[in-house]
This record gives C-alpha cells, sequence and structure tokens, in this order.
C-alpha cells in the first residue's frame, strides 16, 4: 500500500517538474497611466503615450471610460461609471480595443445599458459576438433606393406621410405631445413583420422606461425588440455612446439581410450630454454652447440608416429619431441639424393634442422626402388626394371662424374635412392593418361618411374595419404586393359600404322610439 502512494506521489512530483520547465518568464510591457483630475463624468490622466481615440480604458475596481481628448500632456476620459470611487492617484490601463457592444439573438426581449450591461435582472448576456460602437456609413453605391414601405399600424402616417425601410424619419414636438407614443405603436405594428426594433431611450426616467417595456411586453412586442436605456442619472458619457451602440446592435441583424428599426428617445438629451461632456473637457463652445461638431456627431449616426442592395444581403435599418422643441419652435439649433439630416419628419402640435385629436400629427408641417416611392399602389390611389384636401380644410376652417355666411362648395369642403380628421383619430397601443386602413379611407374618401354626424364616425369606422375583417380577406395579399384595387373589388367594397350605412340608418330610426318607451316608461314608474 505505501509502495502505491509512493509512486503516485513521484509521477505528481515528475508532472508538476515537466510543467514548471514548460512555463518561462517571459517580461511583458504594460502601459500604465494615473489620474490626475477627477470631476463629474469626466476624468484627465497622464501616461498612457499610446493610446488611441475612443479607446476604452479601466480604472481600479473595474471603472471603464473612453479616452476622447488626447493632448500632448494629458488625455481627457469620458467615464461610464460614476466617478466616486476614482481619485487622484489611481492607476489607469489601457484594454487595446475601442468601446464595443455585445451583439446577436442573445439580446432580443432583454434590456441592457449601452455597454451591455444587463438592467433587467435576468442574467448576463451570453452573446460570444461584440462590435464597435461606432462604424463608418455605408458607400452610396452600396445602399438601395427607399422603396419598401415600413407600416406603423397609424393612418395619418401612412396615408399621408409614409415611411419606407431605410429612411430616416424625425418626430418632432413640443414635451407631453405624444413623440413616444408614435414610436412605441410603430414597434408594436411590427410584431407579424420580422421587423428587429431596438428601442434607445438616452435620458429617460426609469419608471417611465419601465413603462414604455411593460406595454411592449403587454402586446407581445418584447420578442423582437432590445431596449437600450441610460437613466437621466447616468454619467452624461453613457448617455453620449447610448444611439451608437443601440445602431451596433442593429447593424448586427441588418448585416444579415434583415430589416431592422431604431428609435433614438431622444436625440435633444443626447446633444445635451455631449455638451455637458464637451464644456467639462474645455472644448471651445459655439451656437448655445454646443461644441462646433455637434451637427457632425448627429450625421454621423444618422448615415448609417440605409437599406442594402441584394449583394449586401438587402438588409435595411430604419431610423425613427426623436427630437424636443420648445413653443414649436422647429427652427432651433438641434431641431434643425436634425431636419436638415433626416428624410422628412413627422410634426406633433400641441393644439391638437389639447384638442384630443391623437395622433396630433400637423400634417401641414409634416413631410416624407423619400414621396409616395415607399407607400403601396392602393393608398395612393385611395388616398393620393387626401394629404391636399385636408390641408385646404384646415385652410377653410381658419377662415370660416370669421364669417357665419358660407357658400354651399365651401361647407361641404368643411363637413368632409371633419369627417377626414375624425377617421384620422386613433387610440394608442391599436395600430390598424393595411386592409382595414385602406377601407376605411375609401369610404371617407368616397362620401359614405358624410351622411353621419361627426360623433357617430367613430360607429362607422368599427362597423367598416369589422366587415372587411370578416368578409373581404382576399383583397390582403393584393394590397401588400402592391397592387391597386381592381374596379371589381372596389365595387365589393362598396356594396359592404352601402350596407353598414343602411342597417346603421335604421338602427338610428328606431333610437328616438326606444327611447321615447323608456321615458313614458318612467314616467309610469314615477306615478
Amino acid at each position: 500500500m505505501n509502495d502505491q502512494i509512493n509512486n503516485v506521489l513521484e509521477e505528481s512530483v515528475d508532472l508538476l517538474q515537466q510543467a514548471l520547465e514548460k512555463q518561462k518568464a517571459e517580461p511583458r510591457m504594460r502601459e500604465i497611466g494615473q489620474v490626475v483630475f477627477v470631476g463629474e463624468g469626466i476624468a484627465r490622466i497622464r501616461g498612457l503615450e499610446h493610446a488611441q481615440s475612443e479607446e476604452l480604458l479601466r480604472f481600479q475596481g473595474d471603472r471603464y471610460g473612453m479616452a476622447f481628448n488626447l493632448d500632448p500632456d494629458e488625455i481627457g476620459v469620458v467615464l461610464f461609471d460614476e466617478s466616486d470611487d476614482i481619485a487622484v492617484g489611481q492607476e489607469v490601463y489601457r484594454t487595446r480595443r475601442v468601446v464595443d457592444v455585445p451583439v446577436g439573438e442573445a439580446l432580443l426581449g432583454r434590456m441592457v445599458d449601452p455597454v451591455g450591461r444587463p438592467m433587467d435582472a435576468k442574467g448576463r448576456i451570453r452573446s460570444s459576438q461584440r462590435r464597435p460602437i461606432e462604424r463608418p456609413a455605408p458607400e452610396i453605391m452600396d445602399r438601395s433606393p427607399v422603396e419598401e414601405p415600413l407600416q406603423t399600424g397609424l393612418k395619418v402616417v401612412d396615408a399621408l406621410i409614409p415611411i419606407g425601410r431605410g429612411q430616416r424619419e424625425l418626430i418632432v414636438g413640443d414635451r407631453q405631445t405624444g413623440k413616444t407614443a408614435i414610436a412605441i405603436d410603430t414597434i408594436i405594428n411590427q410584431r407579424d413583420k420580422d421587423v428587429i426594433c431596438v428601442y434607445c431611450a438616452i435620458g429617460q426616467k426609469s419608471s417611465d422606461v419601465a413603462k414604455t417595456v411593460e406595454q411592449l411586453r403587454h402586446y407581445e412586442a418584447m420578442d423582437h425588440t432590445i431596449v437600450v436605456f441610460t437613466d437621466g442619472q447616468d454619467p452624461p458619457g453613457l448617455q453620449f455612446i447610448a444611439p451608437y451602440a443601440a445602431t451596433a446592435i442593429g447593424e448586427f441583424f441588418m448585416d444579415r439581410g434583415q430589416d431592422v428599426l431604431v428609435v433614438y428617445d431622444d436625440l435633444t438629451h443626447h446633444a445635451r450630454a455631449y455638451r455637458e461632456l464637451s464644456l467639462l473637457l474645455r472644448r471651445p463652445p459655439a451656437r448655445e454652447a454646443y461644441p462646433g461638431d455637434i451637427f457632425y456627431i448627429h450625421s454621423r449616426l444618422l448615415e448609417r440608416a440605409t437599406h442594402f442592395i441584394d449583394d449586401k444581403g438587402g438588409g435595411s435599418l430604419s431610423a425613427l429619431p426623436i427630437v424636443e422643441t420648445q413653443a414649436q419652435n422647429m427652427s432651433a439649433y438641434i431641431p434643425t441639424n436634425l431636419i436638415s439630416i433626416t428624410d422628412g419628419q413627422i410634426a406633433l402640435s400641441p393644439n391638437l393634442f389639447q384638442k384630443g385629436l391623437l395622433p396630433p400629427v400637423d400634417v401641414g408641417k409634416s413631410v416624407s422626402r423619400v414621396g409616395g416611392k415607399t407607400q403601396l399602389a392602393a393608398y395612393r390611389d385611395i388616398a393620393g388626394d387626401l394629404r391636399l384636401s385636408y390641408s385646404q380644410f384646415q385652410e377653410v376652417e381658419s377662415f370660416s371662424r370669421f364669417s357665419t355666411r358660407l357658400d354651399e362648395e365651401t361647407r361641404q369642403t368643411l363637413e368632409r374635412g371633419y369627417r377626414v380628421r375624425q377617421i384620422l383619430k386613433q387610440a394608442q397601443y391599436q395600430p390598424i392593418p393595411v386592409l382595414e386602413q385602406i377601407a376605411v379611407l375609401f369610404a371617407v374618401t368616397e362620401g359614405y361618411m358624410d351622411e353621419f354626424e361627426v360623433d357617430r364616425i367613430s360607429v362607422v369606422e368599427n362597423e367598416i374595419r369589422k366587415a372587411v375583417r370578416n368578409h373581404h380577406q382576399e383583397l390582403k395579399e393584393p394590397i401588400l404586393e402592391n397592387n391597386r384595387l381592381s374596379d371589381e373589388q372596389r365595387q365589393a367594397l362598396k356594396e359592404t359600404f352601402d350596407r353598414i350605412v343602411k342597417a346603421l340608418k335604421e338602427q338610428k330610426s328606431t333610437e328616438p322610439e326606444q327611447e321615447t318607451e323608456n321615458s313614458n316608461g318612467a314616467q309610469d314608474a314615477n306615478t
């Protein structure tokens, strides 16, 4: 027994000796910097002479930052963590890699911060791939024309301000006018359309983002959505890199040939975070104290949205940036910059919001520079003149307040306009399928709504949607295949509308009799 133990020990010693002989100690160079200044969200260090721009630097305690200013004597660092635990004199190390973020299908349904740390208590992100947050915009020759529609499920947008896959459409409006609601409805409408959505919340309240995520889960939209989140209390450096990280996550799916939608909510907070960093690092300020390259940081971000040609996979990345205005001042610095970068804007009006006309889209100030190329043929066929007639109605309505005597043509324009505006109203979290939108718009443009009071338009709309959903599903495929409505299809829809109008009229004619009987019954009961 003792001999066996001795043999085992001798073999173990031999193995250890062989392992030690193989291990050769080799000196390794390592650059070490030193913190010389710590501020709110930034630090300045010395000693890392070979550090590169946008390189990830590691502080003691696993705190990270990004090399931002490369000055001759020191490096200005943007911090991604709180600066409370960082002190002057501490060591700083290079990581020899730029700031990157995990990408892949493991992020679907998850909530992460801009450096890929989970924020939803579901464990770490099990992704084997990482991508730099910065990437050059695609070449012109690699881009395909924007022609395929991105349906939002909102009648006023899909009919009057169409958005295409690969387009950059700005959502602009004052505080509390429903900017985020339009973006969230668009995400919900992509449930069965094979579009990956990335919602980037920049400097938002945690409670607001939690409500948004809960609504996405409730409407079964989180399965195809990734949320990149930074709180308003997070360091400005983390808020600054958030949209770039969200775009890098979306580009992974775009490069695989998939369609992606990225929502930036909102770039006003992003610009303010960049202004704060620039002032702290003593970069020269320009207009409104923003640095001179404030236009460039947004243009290089939004230029990454595109629709690839088939040789590059045919994927697309659509961008819905959001910007906040003050007192509807669209000529302010940041809104003007973004309007000039994007392919159009959806302008929201606080006046319409206060009147309950939701979504409060100001059709006159809204535009899609891609135009009808992205719109389905059925929309162009039915609602082609709707934008012009609606704008005329708004002009006539403003002048009609100054006069009580109107000619018959003006009165008819007003009556039709009231009903069109009522039709364009839509509740939140209830995107409408394309077929039902086409049917409702066809009914109002053909005058089927003119015979009903404005307060009954919603009842007529619901009946039309129900009838189309139950009896005209055969029209869905031709419409989605970009075909116009044939004369036979139009006639079938008109016959359905006639039956609905007749039934609703008969129902209304019986209501006064029922009300009389009810009132007589109430009098008898009182007697």
